[in-house]
């Protein structure tokens, strides 16, 4: 039966269009969120970031998240059952978090500018590294409000845990109707939010943990509504221009209206820019250089962040030159690029064939 349901896999595989740009455009994000996080050490007001709007990389990779899923699951349900569906999310996502959880629990106790182990036992720390690789809440061990302290992007992960979860339960069997009602009430919730708190660039503290699942639902149900619609756009240029556009998203200033502004970025113009790189074509070194970019969005995403608390300390305790900070950021940039990459090689992928092997 298992020779079966792998080789009805592969052959729907083989005969599924690929979307490269797709790939491309969640490296695009992943690279400006880094970005935003490293400004972000400078400029923790979001009215003087000059990327003001990068957080939003985080609902676009959700509304990726939900058209991929559908992309790749909407037709296994035949040969797959929900606890087939969970395994291959979790050998898809986990050995990541499991390394970036134990990489952030090593930074924050030789965080030289803030002295973790003289804050919190070694027994405290690991008990609540331990409860991170989970990725359920954790105790706030650094003062900043997080539900993950140790690596914070881990609040989006837990996000897509649940945003899999429903979809595995109900989202695969959802009808198209069914599935607009639910976006609908989602962009409505989501509007009113983001109007409400002038940004959505929150949810990851335990004061508005509620806002986390706001922000999942409506793009990742809107992504699996487009992908099941079929409504795809065919622009010259797909990936350039999209990375473009969603650069000036991120950055263009902060509004009167931004709460309405952002909700707009989020509900119009992100499926605009999904539809057109699922519809758009491309080939030689784009190609290649989407393929790069696909691969290291997701290590790059979970495994930056833990250094970005010790470049934040150094930035506050030191208060070094600007020209300083441009030198560190930019070695640091660099550096996240190479470790996503060799992290990829050496552990990602290996971990994840050898999981396969033992879990399906």
């Amino acid at each position: 039966m298992y020779r079966i349901l792998v080789k009805n896999i592969r052959m729907n595989q083989a005969t599924k269009p690929h979307y490269p740009i797709l790939d491309g455009l969640r490296g695009t994000a992943a690279i400006l969120v880094v970005i935003f996080h490293l400004f972000e050490a400078y400029y923790p007001a979001y009215s003087k970031h000059p990327m003001h709007h990068g957080y939003l990389a985080v609902d676009f990779f959700f509304m990726l998240s939900g058209f991929v899923i559908g992309y790749a699951y909407d037709d296994r349900w035949r040969q797959m059952n929900i606890i087939d569906f969970l395994k291959i999310r979790l050998i898809r996502l986990h050995p990541l978090v499991i390394l970036s959880g134990i990489i952030g629990a090593v930074c924050f106790w030789f965080d030289p500018f803030t002295n973790g182990a003289e804050h919190i036992s070694l027994i405290k720390l690991l008990a609540v590294t331990l409860l991170s690789l989970t990725l359920l809440p954790t105790p706030d061990i650094r003062g900043w409000g997080e539900t993950h302290s140790l690596n914070g992007p881990f609040w989006s992960l837990l996000q897509e845990y649940i945003a899999n979860i429903i979809y595995a339960l109900f989202g695969q069997r959802m009808s198209k109707s069914v599935l607009w009602i639910i976006v609908a009430i989602s962009a409505a919730a989501l509007t009113a939010t983001c109007v409400w708190h002038g940004d959505i660039g929150t949810g990851w503290g335990y004061d508005t943990f509620w806002i986390a699942v706001v922000r999942m639902m409506f793009p990742f149900f809107a992504g699996l509504l487009l992908f099941r619609s079929g409504k795809l756009l065919s622009i010259p240029a797909a990936y350039i221009v999209c990375s473009l556009i969603l650069t000036i998203l991120f950055c263009l200033p902060v509004f009167t209206y931004n709460g309405l502004y952002e909700a707009l970025c989020i509900i119009v113009v992100f499926p605009l820019i999904i539809a057109a790189g699922a519809g758009g074509k491309i080939d030689g070194k784009w190609a290649k250089l989407c393929k790069f970019s696909g691969e290291i969005s997701y290590p790059i995403y979970i495994l930056h962040y833990p250094f970005i608390y010790i470049f934040t300390s150094w930035v506050a305790v030191d208060k070094p030159a600007p020209n300083q900070i441009v030198y560190v950021a930019s070695g640091l940039f660099i550096l996240f690029i190479l470790l996503a990459y060799i992290l990829l090689k050496i552990y990602d992928e290996p971990v994840r064939a050898w999981l396969k092997k033992k879990m399906l």
